[in-house]
């Protein structure tokens, strides 16, 4: 059975790129999933070289058949997004809700599938990879991360990989519901300040919701001790396990500069060491969750 493990934050900006990377650079025989399709950055990292391109389409656009279309006005008049000006239809107006489709007597008006998002089949120096990009303005994220990750079950099936690594969005919103519903295990990277404490629990709250287990990486641990007790308190009550404190240091920039892993940049570095000793930490988890099932 394949394990799925999803680094994901609560909010944006702990590092949650950062230490999926590391973890990719890390594992042996994996398939890398980037599910963060509104503004994925993965693939600055990574590197990937694109074998294949697929259109994402989860929306309609609204057309006019000019040839059929009298210009009554039937559809200017009840479109509220202003989109239907006959015998045009603003396409980036249009929100594909089909009023004047409906409405108009002469059947002048079709709804039609509209491009959404790029799902991208690639490969990287560390393995295979699924990754999409959402288009600016579009909606139905969870349905490109769905795609996503299902592409990324495909190619562990067909390459006989045991594991995907899943870099998730921030937040708790519909791409990251779509990212952690039946995964193994949710990794929450979160960092010592009240925005950072309150955006974990959310998210922890999340995962425990949709039944998957949940571990932490606290991220500039040193910035706020207190905060950081706080939220080792927070795992210790709520059955989270703490996989590991990473104190800020300028590394984790530099690599991102450098558009490299922290394992390729600073392969004998103090926190490459705490990574890896955390991704050995994550495949005792899964080792631990898969004996029980058993």
């Amino acid at each position: 059975m394949t394990a799925e493990i999803a680094v994901i934050s609560g909010k944006g900006g702990t590092g949650k790129t950062t230490f999926s990377a590391a973890f990719a650079a890390l594992a042996n025989g994996i398939v890398i999933a980037d599910c963060d399709v509104d503004a994925p950055d993965m693939h600055i990292l990574l590197q990937p070289h694109t074998k294949q391109t697929m259109e994402f389409k989860s929306s309609k656009v609204a057309s006019i058949n000019q040839e059929l279309c009298t210009q009554c006005g039937v559809c200017h008049d009840n479109c509220r997004f202003d989109a239907a000006n006959p015998p045009e239809i603003n396409a980036i107006a249009c929100e594909g809700c089909g009023v004047c489709a409906y409405l108009c007597p002469e059947e002048a008006i079709s709804m039609d599938n509209r491009v959404s998002g790029m799902l991208y089949y690639s490969e990287t120096r560390f393995g295979p990879m699924s990754h999409a990009k959402l288009l600016p303005g579009e909606g139905n994220s969870g349905k490109l991360v769905t795609d996503v990750r299902r592409q990324a079950q495909e190619m562990a099936k067909e390459r006989n990989l045991d594991r995907i690594l899943i870099d998730g969005s921030p937040g708790i919103g519909c791409p990251v519901i779509a990212t952690v519903t039946g995964i193994s295990i949710g990794i929450i990277v979160t960092e010592p300040t009240m925005s950072g404490i309150h955006d974990m629990e959310r998210v922890a709250g999340l995962l425990d919701k949709f039944g998957v287990s949940g571990a932490v990486i606290i991220n500039k641990y040193d910035l706020n001790v207190e905060n950081t007790q706080q939220i080792e308190e927070y795992c210790q009550e709520n059955g989270l396990y703490l996989l590991g404190r990473v104190a800020f240091d300028s590394i984790m920039t530099e690599s991102m500069v450098a558009a490299k892993t922290l394992p390729e940049f600073a392969p004998s570095h103090e926190i490459t060491g705490f990574v890896r000793k955390m991704w050995s930490a994550i495949e005792e988890i899964l080792l631990q969750e898969k004996k029980e099932k058993v």
